[in-house]
């Protein structure tokens, strides 16, 4: 039976993840995992080197994103828990096709522009 990591992190995930997109695709191959997902934290910078790089590896990549989300509207400048809480929390989002990462592409670009706090987050009224 195969497995795949599907919540992985790269370079890419600022702060957070250290994994450089080759090492990742070395392991998932070593482990003989038929894909792989990337899921940076609010961003798709690393898809493109991923989606290339994976596909030349003879591995299956998935683009995916995990989206920091606010509690209310993205607009907001609310905390989860007050003041001294996050101003979101996190959702995995994986993209099955071209529109999917279409879709995945629009909901970071308004998370930067419209959804800024903290990080770039979305809402539910844009996941729906």
């Amino acid at each position: 039976m195969s497995f795949v990591h599907l919540h992985c992190h790269s370079e890419y995930s600022l702060l957070d993840g250290a994994n450089r997109i080759d090492d990742l695709i070395n392991k998932a191959l070593e482990f003989e995992q038929p894909a792989l997902a990337i899921t940076d934290h609010g961003n798709l910078h690393g898809a493109w080197e991923f989606q290339e790089k994976a596909k030349k590896a003879g591995l299956k990549p998935i683009i995916g994103m995990e989206a920091y989300v606010a509690p209310g509207d993205r607009r907001a400048r609310d905390r989860i828990g007050g003041d001294r809480g996050k101003p979101y929390y996190h959702l995995v989002l994986l993209a099955q096709n071209a529109t999917g990462y279409k879709n995945l592409v629009k909901l970071s670009s308004l998370a930067y522009t419209e959804g800024f706090y903290a990080k770039p987050r979305v809402d539910r009224e844009l996941l729906a």
